[in-house]
């Protein structure tokens, strides 16, 4: 009974031996599927396992999908110029910081700064452990999630009832708390940096426009704005500050006789843009511009209203009358 009991016991071994796999044995293609539906952290326990997982576990095609997946709505051009410039600027410092200790033609010419750093182990073949590129789409992700990478974005302005600023954003720089699933806000509104904290996503946009706070909008569309087109007004409260962007809707002219087929108040070089956050008969309520030779338009007592930009977007509208409690197109 013995000898049958250890012959079957070699038998399973010997089908185990034979029927041993590995990720690695998979069809490329099955293996990317695989990798693929692994969430960011399944991913960086995947890298650790050998060399050949580490390099397919840190593609930027697998984190651009994470990235799009979680930061797509918020992280924009104007994000990606910045963690780029971050890079250069980390590599720059490390030129020179070589250069201080060997010469800096010495240093130039053995820098690479966007390439794999590897160590040699004592045999001369190469360790399996690498630093992640500082460019790689994995280093971004990482950072954002860490709170290392301070990516500019917009935020909506949300005052707990009081309309003084409601259905307006400003742009800032952007800090993610992992934590809290929050973010923390810096803004120059004048000369001194202001914060804000503890801002959830859904008060966060990307940048519609790639421009600075400080820089005019050219206005689109004002040849064919008609009343109820809901629109966007930069804004800014004097010339030394930033523009923040107001929400508005296109209204009639006092001189309109009527509405519908009867409205001609597209016709007119006037145009009227209405803040319905506002109550009638508020000096807020409304302003008028005129399309045809709109720029800048205020004084330091109003503030300046800069360009126009109209919104053809359900989810741009949608997002901003969410912002208040009331019905604002009446």
């Amino acid at each position: 009974m013995s000898m049958k009991k250890n012959n079957l016991v070699l038998k399973v071994a010997s089908e185990e031996e034979e029927c041993k796999f590995s990720l690695l044995d998979l069809p490329d293609l099955a293996l990317d599927c695989v990798l693929e539906n692994l969430s960011p952290t399944d991913l960086c326990n995947m890298a650790a396992v050998c060399p050949s997982l580490r390099d397919r576990c840190r593609s930027d095609y697998l984190w651009g999908k994470h990235i799009e997946r979680k930061w797509g709505k918020v992280i924009g051009a104007s994000a990606y110029r910045q963690w780029r410039w971050q890079v250069a600027s980390r590599n720059t410092e490390k030129i020179f910081h070589r250069g201080n200790q060997k010469g800096i033609f010495a240093s130039l010419q053995s820098f690479s700064p966007f390439q794999w750093i590897k160590t040699i182990s004592g045999n001369g073949r190469q360790s399996s452990r690498s630093l992640l590129p500082d460019d790689s789409f994995m280093a971004l992700y990482l950072s954002l999630e860490n709170g290392k990478f301070w990516f500019p974005a917009q935020v909506y302005n949300r005052e707990n009832g009081h309309a003084g600023f409601l259905l307006s954003c400003y742009d800032a720089q952007l800090c993610y708390d992992s934590r809290t699933d929050t973010f923390q806000a810096r803004y120059l509104p004048y000369e001194r940096w202001s914060m804000e904290e503890n801002i959830h996503w859904d008060r966060l946009r990307m940048p519609p426009i790639d421009i600075s706070s400080h820089v005019l909008h050219t206005s689109d569309s004002l040849e064919d704005l008609k009343p109820g087109d809901h629109i966007e007004i930069q804004w800014r409260k004097n010339k030394h500050y930033p523009y923040g962007w107001w929400y508005g809707v296109i209204g009639h002219l006092e001189s309109c006789r009527g509405h519908g087929n009867h409205c001609q108040c597209q016709y007119s070089d006037m145009v009227v843009v209405e803040f319905r956050q506002y109550a009638v008969g508020c000096r807020w309520r409304q302003t008028v511009v005129n399309r045809k030779q709109h720029r800048e338009e205020g004084d330091e007592m109003d503030g300046f209203y800069g360009g126009i930009r109209k919104l053809f977007s359900e989810e741009e509208i949608r997002r901003w009358t969410i912002l208040w409690p009331t019905k604002l197109v009446q």
